[in-house]
């Protein structure tokens, strides 16, 4: 097949990497792509918000088959165009990824169908959302109902901090219109977790697990990120554990959008929230996570081409109990321009890279870089995710470190705790 994947950053070059191993792939298309997908595709200039400029490419291509890596296309409904043109795309329809593109409407979804939530409410009116947080426990969660890349939550520890957070997202002045509405719910404690799965809509194949750590600074200290770090799988996920997450989480959501007539065909990603053993879902992603994508493509064993493919035409069926994982642990550290997540230089450059990665136990996947002038430089806040595989997370965790070290550049950093719940 001649494939093309859209996206630009450390995920889609970890998506890359495993799609051009598979022997059903001929050629591989990136758009944009970056300096280090260029490695595993053919990067093309495309502006990815602009459908008939892709649908273009596909025909001139001769694309079988499309991967949509981010959420911000998905939500603007491009596999829907895709689709139109009978190409299979993976990735959910418009209606479907407001799984993610609305978070009050992912809150309504779990109220109808019974699936453990926070307890919530949705508002556009400010001094309405003013009178629920006086009325509730603190602290309490303030989100952007829209799109906010990964940082448009926002924990309360005061009622002005709720306030405040109230009022910047329903002005309009933090996150544009994706805080047009809030949902405001209660603070949950506990472990958070990540889990995937894939669906054509109708079957559910369960993939794995992966914890992620938002925080900006070792120690979980700092501002929320769109993540520093991940690993897998987490000592957390028992087979117990995931079973729940199965009933209570997943499968009801897959169910409940059929019976909503917006069918999910894509990866589930759901974020959870466990104490006590018992799994509440916080938010549902539709899109692999980054950097958890990074940990899980060093795992998986079967081909990625062939999963992907299966959920884009509805066979998933055929895959029930054939998905296959290295019998290892990943970890991924993410190198982030110093400034991230707020301003930050570009066009520093970057030197080492291939000194640092270990073959078969070392890939460091691109997520912000670009070539200029014959160097390296950053081109993004996420430059680089420094991923590992070993027998245990402690191995991984030393390997990725041990490459952290090798690289040269000045102008970056990264937590030096990714990995330490699992310690």
């Amino acid at each position: 097949m001649n494939i093309l994947l859209i996206g630009s950053g450390g995920r889609e070059h970890a998506l890359a990497w495993k799609l051009s191993q598979s022997p059903k792939c001929d050629a591989l298309y990136c758009a944009p792509g970056n300096a280090g997908i260029a490695q595993n595709a053919i990067c093309v200039t495309l502006d990815i918000s602009d459908h008939t400029a892709i649908l273009d490419f596909i025909n001139e291509k001769k694309i079988n088959f499309v991967v949509v890596g981010p959420e911000q296309p998905l939500v603007d409904g491009l596999a829907d165009a895709i689709t139109a043109e009978g190409i299979p795309c993976f990735g959910p329809s418009k209606e479907a990824a407001r799984l993610e593109g609305s978070k009050g409407f992912m809150k309504d979804l779990c109220a109808k169908y019974n699936i453990p939530t926070a307890a919530y409410g949705r508002f556009t009116d400010i001094e309405e959302a003013k009178q629920f947080v006086t009325e509730n426990s603190l602290p309490i969660v303030v989100k952007a109902d829209g799109l906010a890349a990964g940082k448009g939550v926002i924990i309360c520890e005061t009622q002005d901090a709720a306030f405040t957070a109230i009022e910047d997202m329903l002005s309009g002045n933090k996150f544009g219109a994706a805080g047009h509405e809030v949902v405001i719910e209660e603070f949950l404690d506990g472990e958070e977790v990540s889990y995937f799965a894939l669906s054509d809509g109708q079957t559910v194949l369960p993939l794995t697990g992966a914890q992620d750590h938002k925080r900006a600074f070792t120690g979980d200290k700092g501002p929320n990120t769109g993540g520093m770090g991940a690993y897998s799988p987490p000592p957390l996920l028992t087979p117990e554990l995931e079973d729940k997450i199965l009933k209570t989480a997943i499968q009801p959501t897959i169910d409940g959008m059929a019976a909503e007539d917006c069918p999910f065909k894509g990866v589930l990603f759901a974020g959870l929230m466990v104490k006590n053993g018992e799994p509440t879902l916080l938010e549902h992603n539709i899109r692999f996570g980054d950097p958890e994508c990074q940990a899980l493509m060093m795992r998986l064993k079967t081909d990625l081409v062939e999963l992907l493919y299966a959920a884009a035409t509805q066979n998933l069926h055929e895959f029930t109990g054939r998905i296959e994982w290295h019998d290892m642990a990943a970890l991924t550290v993410v190198m982030a321009a110093r400034g991230y997540p707020d301003s930050y230089a570009k066009g520093t450059e970057i030197k080492n890279i291939e000194e640092a990665e270990l073959p078969g136990d070392v890939k460091i996947f691109h997520a912000g870089t670009k070539e200029e002038g014959g160097k390296l430089v950053n081109s993004g806040g996420r430059v680089l995710n420094v991923t590992a595989i070993a027998q245990d997370i402690k191995g991984a965790q030393e390997k990725a470190y041990d490459a952290c070290e090798k690289i040269d550049w000045p102008e970056g950093f990264c937590r030096r705790d990714i990995g330490w719940r699992a310690m």
